[in-house]
């Protein structure tokens, strides 16, 4: 019998309004979403532990907002199938400040037929900012798709300093 595991819930906050985001007992960020966080999916407080990794987060997301940090050092462990693995690990690839269109990421997963299953997969991202898919636009440069609208994803590219054409 598989036991579920425990993940700890905790609402963040951005320059776009609330964000929630999920640690997994180990510290390893599963979720991180723009929203409210679902009043269902809330837990006791955290360990004291995880507290401390929620604020690391939160200052790590303030710096990265404040346009001073480019990388983030939380561990991840998303959970999707294989192929959406493989496409969420390419996204960790784009360097920030760049973009990438779907068709090369289709071509850099080794499929260059993929473009619309690669575009299903990178929607599905469940991990906002850190898994990088806002860096994802269409093959002519213009923004497509995200799951918490074009219009954060516009603003986060024009923090990168990624508009403008693709960077790769």
């Amino acid at each position: 019998m598989m036991l579920a595991m425990r993940v700890w819930h905790y609402e963040l906050s951005s320059p776009y309004g609330p964000m929630w985001a999920a640690l997994t007992e180990q510290g390893r960020l599963k979720q991180l979403a723009f929203g409210g966080l679902d009043p269902k999916a809330t837990m006791p407080l955290p360990p004291k532990a995880l507290q401390e990794t929620f604020r690391f987060l939160q200052r790590q997301l303030d710096s990265y907002f404040a346009g001073t940090l480019q990388t983030f050092t939380i561990p991840l462990d998303p959970s999707g199938t294989p192929f959406q693995v493989q496409v969420w690990e390419r996204l960790l690839s784009i360097p920030y400040g760049q973009t990438l269109s779907y068709h090369e990421l289709a071509n850099r997963i080794g499929n260059e037929n993929a473009s619309q299953a690669v575009g299903t997969a990178v929607g599905a991202n469940p991990i906002a900012i850190l898994i990088p898919c806002h860096r994802v636009v269409g093959t002519d440069g213009s923004l497509r798709g995200y799951a918490w609208g074009l219009e954060i994803k516009e603003s986060l590219l024009i923090l990168e300093g990624a508009l403008g054409g693709l960077g790769l």
